[in-house]
Formats: C-alpha cells, sequence, structure tokens
C-alpha cells in the first residue's frame, strides 16, 4: 500500500494516517489544477482573436471609407486655355548670316602732292557730286599756265604771219611748220597745266557723307594721302551666305528681310541683286548680295545682320500656337480636348489626352505640325502643368498667351 514501508527482517511497516491523508491531498491537488491552465490559455487565445478581427475589420471600415469619400467628391476639371488646329500657307525662310557693305563708299586722294590751302567741308556733314573739299598750293601751276597761254599766243601771231608770207612765197613751208608745231606744243602744255591745277581743286566724285577728316590747313600732302571717307548711305548691299544645297529656290529679284542688334524692332527689305557662281569649296555655301535702300540713313556699312530669303510657301500646312506644344527628352506633344459624354445638365464633358507630333518650323508664336493631329481640333493653349492624360477639363474664354511685341533687351 502507498505509504507503507519494510523494515530489516521483511515486515511490513505502516506509515501514519496522517502522512497517508496529505499525501493523498497533494496529488489530488495537481490534478485538479490542469483544467484552470487550459482554460485560462483558451480565454487568451480568444481575447487575441477578438482584437485582431477588430483591428482588420477597421482597416476594412476605412478603406472603404477613403474610397467611397473620393467616388463622390471628385475635383473639379482643370481650368484651360483652348486653341484649333488651323490651316495656313506656311511661309519659308532661307537663313544666312551677313553684313552690310556701301553701294558707293571711297577714300578721298590727292592725285599729286601739294600744300593744302584752304579746306571746304566739315566732317560728317553731307555733300553733292562735284562740291570742292580740299584746296592744294596751284600758285606755280598758274603761272606756268600763263607762260603756256603768251607762249600760244605768239605762236599763232607767227603761224598767222609766216602763213600769208607763203602764199607770196617769201618764206619755206618748213618755217609755217615749225611755228604750226610750236603753236600745237604750247596748247598741249596749256592742257597739261589745267589738268595739273584742277587735280589740286580735289572734289567730292558722288554725293554722301562724309566721315573724318584726316588732313589740317598747311598739311603738304603726298600723292595716295588720305583726307577723308565718302560714302553714300541711301543703298547698301546686304552680303551674306546660304548653303549651296538651296540653290535652286534661290532667284535673283527674291525678297530678303534683314535683322540687325541694333534695331531689334524692324525688320528691313531687301532684293537680291547678285548670286556668286562660285561655291566656296570649305564651307560649301554660296554668296548672295542683295541691294538695299537705305532712306533715313538707319544703317551703316560694316553692321552685322541676319538675313532670311522669302521662299515660296508651303500650302495646307497644319498650325498651332507654340505653347500649345510641350518639348521633351521623349519627344513633342500636346493635349488634344475630346468629349466623354454629357452631365446630368447636358453639358458635355471634356478630357484631355495628351498626343504625340511632329513639328516643324517655329514663328510669330506658332508652329507648324507635320503630323500628329487633325485641321479642325481643339488642344489646350495653356494650362498644360496641371494636367495628366486623360484629366477632366473646363475650357475658358481666355485667349492663348501672345508672345511680346518687342522683345526686353538686357
Amino acid at each position: 500500500m502507498d505509504g507503507d514501508r519494510m523494515n530489516d527482517d521483511g515486515q511490513t511497516l505502516r506509515s501514519p494516517p496522517r502522512l497517508r491523508e496529505r499525501g493523498r491531498e497533494e496529488g489530488g491537488g495537481a490534478v485538479a489544477g490542469r483544467p484552470k491552465l487550459v482554460r485560462w490559455f483558451a480565454i487568451v487565445g480568444l481575447l487575441l482573436v477578438l482584437l485582431l478581427g477588430g483591428l482588420y475589420g477597421f482597416n476594412r471600415f476605412r478603406s472603404n471609407a477613403i474610397s467611397t469619400f473620393f467616388a463622390h467628391n471628385k475635383p473639379p476639371p482643370a481650368q484651360v486655355s483652348a486653341a484649333t488646329v488651323r490651316v495656313e500657307n506656311l511661309v519659308r525662310y532661307a537663313h544666312g548670316i551677313g553684313s552690310l557693305a556701301a553701294v558707293h563708299q571711297v577714300t578721298i586722294n590727292p592725285e599729286v602732292a601739294g600744300r593744302v590751302t584752304r579746306i571746304f567741308f566739315e566732317p560728317g556733314t553731307t555733300v553733292k557730286t562735284g562740291d570742292p573739299l580740299v584746296q592744294l598750293n596751284d600758285a606755280p601751276d598758274r603761272g606756268d599756265l600763263a607762260n603756256y597761254e603768251a607762249q600760244a599766243r605768239l605762236a599763232q601771231v607767227s603761224l598767222a604771219r609766216n602763213q600769208a608770207l607763203r602764199q607770196r612765197n617769201f618764206v619755206s613751208q618748213e618755217t609755217v611748220d615749225q611755228n604750226q608745231s610750236q603753236l600745237d606744243q604750247a596748247r598741249a602744255e596749256i592742257m597739261k597745266t589745267e589738268a595739273i591745277i584742277a587735280q589740286k581743286l580735289i572734289r567730292a566724285p558722288f554725293s554722301g557723307r562724309l566721315g573724318m577728316r584726316q588732313v589740317e590747313l598747311g598739311q603738304y600732302l603726298t600723292a595716295g594721302a588720305p583726307i577723308v571717307t565718302l560714302t553714300d548711305l541711301a543703298n547698301l548691299y546686304v552680303n551674306f551666305t546660304l548653303a549651296s544645297y538651296l540653290r535652286p529656290e534661290i532667284k535673283v529679284g527674291q525678297q530678303v528681310e534683314v535683322t540687325t542688334d541694333a534695331y531689334p524692332a524692324r525688320v528691313f527689305t531687301a532684293r537680291i541683286t547678285t548670286i556668286e557662281p562660285q561655291v566656296s569649296p570649305d564651307t560649301r555655301t554660296m554668296q548672295i548680295q542683295a541691294t538695299m535702300p537705305n532712306p533715313d540713313e538707319a544703317l551703316l556699312p560694316g553692321m552685322f545682320v541676319n538675313a532670311r530669303v522669302v521662299l515660296p510657301p508651303r500650302p495646307d500646312t497644319m498650325v498651332v500656337p507654340e505653347t500649345a506644344v510641350e518639348y521633351t527628352l521623349y519627344g513633342d506633344s500636346v493635349y488634344v480636348i475630346r468629349r466623354d459624354g454629357y452631365d446630368a445638365a447636358g453639358h458635355p464633358l471634356l478630357r484631355a489626352f495628351r498626343t504625340p507630333v511632329k513639328t516643324g518650323r517655329r514663328w510669330d508664336g506658332k508652329v507648324a505640325i507635320l503630323s500628329g493631329l487633325k485641321p479642325g481640333e481643339e488642344v489646350v493653349a495653356a494650362g498644360q502643368v496641371k494636367l495628366q492624360n486623360g484629366a477632366a477639363v473646363a475650357v475658358t474664354g481666355s485667349p492663348a498667351p501672345q508672345p511680346p511685341a518687342q522683345p526686353t533687351l538686357h
């Protein structure tokens, strides 16, 4: 029995009654504590399941509430300006760079040497053809002229007298011939001296504007020394270059539009007058010369200019405002406005769709569209920064932005 034990003689010894009862109580308590532990774990697990289920249900409720909120609270359509794709005749240009040159320009130089005795002009003034500019000392030449005129008169008298005597055979024909030769020589010397005197009075070869004076009164000038520049500003040459492949489209008489940094708001008009018959072997360009009137003398020779030759227009070209095109590394595109149903009031719903396009030349705030659009389509001209593909839009009555008429210079 439990609680009994054996002695040294092999006899069974019984435990005291209190010890046996205590053992029974201890074994029954261990068995009775096991169900309580199981119940405790079950309660904790149930609480965890309820907590996780509550969190899951809350998240589902929140997601559904957010979706419902955004589904019933759509943002208003973006306000944009629209433009219609138009068909125009595309004006084409051949662009070149060049400079201006005077049709008539010269540096006034004396043909003979001499001392300056008089200056008739003021620097920067306008003169006419034949106006005197500078007088060189011609006193010795006028003395020579008087001498030769006297010799001519004497030769004339001697010739007349000997011709009368020859008719009566009082003098030989040789004497008459000598008198004629003396008269001819005197007349030749007179003509030569008059030419020298005329050379010493330096006149304007054509009408124009004088430059800065380079001589002083009393200065001795050698032949060819500079006196002053004379420039005719009424007409100017526009010398510029174009690529040789444009030769079939360039002809004498075509209009050339000329601009310069000195007058950024003005466009001057010239006409092609000369086409160089040779192409440069180094640059493969051809020299073009156009003549341009300059009545107000605003332009000066030597100015750098931009020249563009007006070529025949290209018909039936689609055109949109330049602000409608978005230029990116992935290509050019525009937002095309299309209808997407009607609202409850019967008004059309509009959406903007990004459409890739191929662009051409740009001018005067417009750009040519070579492909990607159709005539009559509406495109977004302003407000693209707040759009995404398929975004709802509302077209305002505001016109598309225009480029400034006169660029601001800094």
